[in-house]
């Protein structure tokens, strides 16, 4: 990388890390906060809808109306993106439903942090293969995915034990 090429791109890296490294505990906190055993995580998936029209349709119509832009959408980029929206909120609602069926939000997201990035790597290369082919891939790359499923493993085998129980809110308030 060229020095006037800058970094700026690594600050949105961090951005997205923090962000979603937030994402799962804070939706598993709204699915609890909630307070509906049956529904809560559908009540907390329509916020997160709600925060998607806010900060992902707004967001773009603003820029796009700053920037000048011509409007014009060609059907292939149209497509993949909504493709690539619909797998990112198939992908949110999984979570929600990992929560719902008991998965803790440090395992559940631990194993999604450590599974999306193989399943990236493996569909980009199939999508885009490097020059020369597969057998161009350099051997550090497999054992880059073979370490993010190690790490995956030790997460689930190596999980911390439950925090200690939270008192029923009756007795938080009585004057005991």
């Amino acid at each position: 990388m060229s020095e006037g090429q800058g970094m700026t791109w690594l600050v949105f890296v961090v951005m997205t890390i923090v962000c979603w490294g937030l994402y799962g505990i804070f939706l598993h906190s709204g699915q609890i906060n909630m307070a509906d055993p049956l529904n809560g995580r559908y009540k907390a998936f329509l916020f997160v809808g709600i925060a998607y029209f806010i900060t992902a349709i707004l967001g773009p119509v603003v820029m796009l109306l700053i920037s000048g832009t011509d409007w014009h959408f060609p059907a292939s980029g149209m497509w993949w993106s909504l493709i690539a929206g619909v797998v990112g909120a198939v992908g949110a609602f999984g979570v929600l439903l990992a929560f719902g069926a008991k998965g803790s939000p440090a395992v559940v997201m631990s194993l999604i942090f450590a599974g999306a990035p193989i399943v990236n790597a493996v569909v980009a290369i199939l999508m885009h293969p490097p020059q020369g082919g597969l057998s161009a891939i350099r051997w550090q790359f497999y054992a880059g995915i073979l370490i993010a499923a190690i790490g995956a493993y030790m997460v689930v085998a190596f999980k911390p034990g439950p925090g200690p129980a939270k008192k029923a809110i009756s007795e938080q308030q009585s004057p005991h």
